[in-house]
């Protein structure tokens, strides 16, 4: 596989994927790709006027940042066949935004498992926010609303661990619920086998085949059931979260 798992798209007083473009160009030159099929479905609310021009503001907005790297953008929203379009898409792209509405679309379409089969077919496969959490088994580790019902929480399972992206520490001053460590705490009690990354703001996750490596200027927290969080620095070696769990 060759993903890049992106916990956000845009760091406070910058400019959209700012942060990310020198990993994004240099993960889609790797494998010489022009074109990048891009899946709106997570963004709803660029756009008062409906979900189509969400969708097509949406596509607006990344093609300019990818076009100025050198990389093509079209989105499935226009494609009349869009299982096809990811059978036959170069590399594959996924947005932010809220991942409950975006896991109900992928079910209602048929492209969860289209998607999944290509990403294991080693299309490249790209996803920041809610792009990373449907990479995961399931999207139970979102911090998104569930603002619509999907069939079920079950997502493409490309990697065995969860992502929590947008990763906070420490709640905002003033703040008096559940820490972020809490809810993922939740979590791992109830599935003690899957591992969570806490995914800080300005981090990704590069796979390529078995090896996988953090990037970016932020360290990963990991949660595993029975252990105390534990933290890898940028440039971590992180394969061992790749193997299949028993």
């Amino acid at each position: 596989m060759k993903l890049l798992l992106i916990s956000n798209s845009t760091n406070y007083g910058e400019e959209y994927l700012h942060w990310p473009k020198p990993f994004i160009s240099d993960f889609l030159n790797k494998f010489r790709v022009k074109k990048v099929l891009f899946v709106p479905y997570a963004g709803i609310s660029l756009s008062p006027l409906g979900l189509k021009e969400s969708y097509d503001v949406y596509e607006k907005r990344v093609q300019e940042v990818f076009k100025s790297l050198g990389f093509e953008i079209y989105s499935i929203h226009r494609q009349s066949h869009p299982i096809r379009a990811v059978m036959e898409a170069e590399a594959i792209a996924i947005g932010g935004g809220n991942t409950f509405h975006l896991v109900y679309c992928l079910q209602k379409r048929g492209l969860m498992s289209a998607i999944r089969e290509q990403a294991l077919h080693g299309i490249p496969y790209l996803g920041w926010s809610a792009g990373s959490n449907v990479a995961c088994p399931s999207l139970m580790t979102t911090n998104d609303m569930p603002i619509i019902q999907p069939s079920d929480f079950e997502c493409m399972g490309l990697v065995p661990f969860q992502i929590n992206p947008h990763y906070l520490d420490k709640n905002p001053e003033g703040h008096g619920g559940e820490t972020r460590e809490a809810r993922i705490e939740e979590f791992i009690i109830l599935h003690p086998r899957i591992p969570v990354v806490g995914l800080r703001e300005a981090s990704l996750l590069e796979v390529i085949d078995d090896k996988m490596v953090l990037k970016g200027s932020r360290a990963m927290r990991l949660f595993q059931f029975g252990n105390l969080p534990c933290e890898f620095a940028p440039g971590s070696d992180v394969s061992q979260l790749l193997k299949p769990i028993n």
